[in-house]
């Protein structure tokens, strides 16, 4: 029994027959008898059931499947999106980030999904699966998921933080507008507690006999046991009414949300038709997009950019958003959208958004404050109900940003020629953020003007955290567009750079709306532009060579600061040599730059602007100008110098003429374009603009010819000056001339004007 192999109690053995119709033999005695020792020593063959042969099995034909741990990965590449952290000794790890693991060619390299940075490589000769570990650059590595090629190429893997941190946000404030959508039914324990509650509550009050009194005066109404369950309490079961009729001709209906607090109902809402009927096709497009944009019906956030050209409109569809939020709501029986609205605006619009208001609402519908320092108080605002709006520069908000987060607050911000928040530092954009508004709008005709470090600074402004971190957007977006623009760029880096740039406007396509000039061709009447290229003089040219023969020139090329401001003293010979004598306050250039430069340049030259090439082709142009229409004219130019000296033109010439630039008071800017608009050309013929002061947001519309003396670094500059006359009201067809000091071969100049043209956003 010692070496007696273990069986267990519960096996039992199969019956053993010598065929399939033979009757099953008798179970084994467990005692030994010796009278069947001779029947058990009888060889037992197996039984044989029929039906079940089994074919054997087949050969696998071609390499067998490889082992994940051994295969090498070339000539393609795998993404998969990882956590990592140091080594610890922890007992309790913790992950220290998510990150971005790419394995081409048999090369690993680990990216942060935060910052974008490059954290490590190894060399990786097998393929993971999620849940894998390894190590990289001194990191600890585990698979989350695996990651498509396409989404690496336009770099949505590094956006997904970003987008989680936005959604969530927007979630918070989805819940807590539309209610919490979960079951109301209670629970079993809250059913016995509440039963208790209401026994103790309607517990009879008895008498000194211990008998309840005979009165009915408390007996209660029957309640409906399941209407804590119902969507809509019979109470409210009446169809809510909007406030405007959305069955009405050419009614401007907005889409209805797709959440819905319990026991609420949705209802119309409708553009107030006083606005409705004046919005043109693209205007009424315009509203419903910001209205889906602000009310979180199109992206992550509540934000926007309305990045129409100059013209379109955009203050009117503004005032038409504002004036719809702040009388309804999609949820019926439920307090406006928007209480107080803040519009940010350069210091010289403040005069024009208010007479828009006036124009469009009256002065009786609606409040509007204008902060200019005089008389008014931010409380009148903040604690008060006269006022539902308020206009305030750039500069005047950094110094009430504190006043402004006191009282009811800001629900909504309207930044008005928004491109000039380019920085995240900007001191307008952090007084901006400090209100903690989620609904922000930018207003911009050119939205891009230099670099996408300036578009990312937009976006996130107006919906934080969609595009991560500014790090990861450079590294992620910013570098491989870039470089894919570059002639020496390879086919990879092509590839990676174009899927990069679908993927970002892809993302952004779903707040930003922009609609160029040419919808309004039907409404217009029609502009040309003209180019003029103006020999120099003699003198000119004389000035220009002894600037750049000179010793300064050979020294600014090696100087990038030094040679911005010779391109500026360049400028000022091109305009007029006489410039440089004369006291320029916008010259960038130093005193002592000139102070060098002037004895190369003749004094005879200097002394008169009679040298000035452009100035004689200004005179020519407003003597005829004058002599055979009865248009008036806008001149624009980048300095006060420049307009000092054309001033001094018109006077000679007995032209009658207004003048707006920096130094002129924010209070009288727009009475001056109101005056020129409606005045007649006897008493002003020409309008002296600035176009750093007053090229944007203002309405010229009294003149139909501009002339751009200079041009600017920046093509989005002139491109606003240029349509300050070619807007709504306009009734004559308008003609453009710019000036161009021909330098260099024409085909080049006009290849280079045109290119910045196009570049430009």
């Amino acid at each position: 029994m010692v070496g007696k192999p273990f069986r267990p109690p519960t096996f039992v053995r199969p019956g053993t027959t010598l065929s399939a119709t033979e009757p099953p033999s008798k179970k084994r005695r467990v005692s030994s008898d010796p009278n069947t020792a001779q029947e058990n020593s009888r060889p037992i063959s197996k039984p044989v059931i029929p039906g079940l042969s089994r074919k054997p099995l087949n050969s696998l034909l071609g390499n067998p499947r490889p082992s994940p741990s051994t295969t090498p990965i070339e000539g393609h590449g795998r993404y998969y999106s990882v956590l990592w952290r140091k080594y610890t000794q922890k007992k309790h790890k913790t992950w220290d980030g998510d990150g971005v693991l790419s394995v081409v060619n048999g090369n690993a390299v680990l990216e942060d999904s935060d910052s974008g940075r490059e954290l490590g490589r190894s060399p990786c000769a097998r393929i993971l699966l999620p849940g894998s570990t390894l190590s990289i650059g001194g990191k600890e590595v585990e698979v989350d998921a695996v990651i498509s090629k396409e989404d690496y190429l336009s770099g949505k893997c590094f956006l997904g933080k970003g987008q989680e941190e936005a959604l969530h946000k927007k979630a918070k404030v989805t819940t807590a507008a539309a209610g919490s959508f979960k079951s109301n039914r209670p629970t079993r324990k809250e059913e016995l507690e509440s039963r208790i509650k209401i026994v103790e509550t309607e517990k009879p009050e008895t008498n000194s006999l211990g008998l309840a009194p005979n009165d009915h005066t408390g007996k209660k109404h029957f309640k409906t046991p399941l209407l804590s369950s119902t969507v809509v309490p019979k109470g409210q079961s009446q169809i809510p009414q909007p406030r405007h009729d959305p069955n009405q001709p050419g009614a401007l209906v907005m889409k209805r949300p797709k959440l819905v607090p319990k026991g609420k109902q949705i209802v119309d809402v409708v553009v107030d038709p006083v606005l409705g009927k004046h919005l043109r096709d693209h205007q009424r497009e315009g509203v419903k997009f910001l209205y889906e944009c602000v009310m979180g019906m199109r992206s992550e956030g509540e934000g926007a950019i309305l990045a129409d050209e100059m013209g379109l409109g955009k203050t009117l569809q503004t005032i038409a958003l504002l004036w719809t939020l702040m009388k309804q709501n999609p949820i019926y029986g439920s307090p406006p959208v928007v209480n107080k609205a803040l519009i940010v605006c350069p210091a010289g619009l403040t005069g024009n958004w208010r007479r828009e208001f006036n124009k469009w609402l009256g002065n009786e519908r609606i409040g509007v404050m204008v902060m200019d320092g005089k008389k008014t108080r931010v409380t009148d605002f903040t604690r008060g109900k006269s006022y539902n709006i308020m206009i305030i520069g750039y500069e005047m908000l950094r110094t009430v940003q504190d006043d402004l987060k006191k009282g009811n607050g800001v629900d909504i911000v309207i930044a008005d020629e928004g491109h000039r928040l380019k920085t995240a530092n900007n001191k307008s954009m952090l007084a901006i953020q400090s209100l903690n508004t989620e609904r922000r709008i930018i207003l911009s005709g050119t939205p891009l003007q230099n670099d996408l470090g300036e578009f990312y600074t937009a976006i996130d402004f107006v919906n934080p955290g969609l595009l991560g971190k500014r790090s990861a957007f450079k590294s992620k977006f910013e570098a491989p567009i870039m470089k894919s623009r570059q002639p020496e760029a390879s086919a990879a880096e092509t590839e990676k750079g174009e899927a990069r740039w679908r993927e970002l406007v892809s993302l952004t396509s779903q707040f930003i709306i922009r609609r160029t000039a040419e919808v309004l061709a039907k409404y217009l009447p029609p502009k040309t532009e003209h180019i003029i290229f103006v020999k120099p003089t003699a003198a000119q040219a004389n000035a220009y060579r002894n600037v750049v023969s000179s010793p300064m020139f050979s020294v600014a090329l090696g100087n990038s600061e030094m040679a911005l401001q010779l391109i500026s003293v360049l400028k000022k010979v091109c305009n007029s040599p006489s410039l440089l004598k004369s006291s320029d306050e916008d010259a960038k250039a130093p005193s002592d730059m000139i102070k060098n430069l002037l004895p190369l340049i003749p004094p005879n030259i200097l002394a008169s602007h009679a040298s000035s090439a452009k100035l004689r082709v200004l005179d020519s142009l407003l003597h005829r100008i004058f002599t055979t229409t009865t248009e008036k004219v806008v001149i624009v130019s980048n300095y006060t110098s420049t307009l000092d000296m054309i001033e001094r033109l018109l006077t000679s010439l007995s032209y009658t003429f207004l003048r707006l630039d920096g130094s002129t008071p924010t209070s009288k800017r727009q009475p001056l374009v109101e005056k020129f608009n409606k005045s007649d050309r006897q008493s002003a013929f020409a309008f002296l603009l600035s176009a750093k002061s007053g090229g944007v947001g203002i309405n010229l519309i009294g003149a139909s010819r501009i002339v751009l003396f200079d041009i600017d670094w920046n093509p989005a500059t002139d491109l606003q000056a240029m349509a300050r006359i070619h807007r709504d009201g306009q009734t004559r067809a308008c003609k453009i001339y710019r000036f161009l000091r021909q330098v260099v071969k024409m085909g080049k100049a006009v290849g280079d004007f045109e290119t910045g043209r196009s570049r430009c956003i």
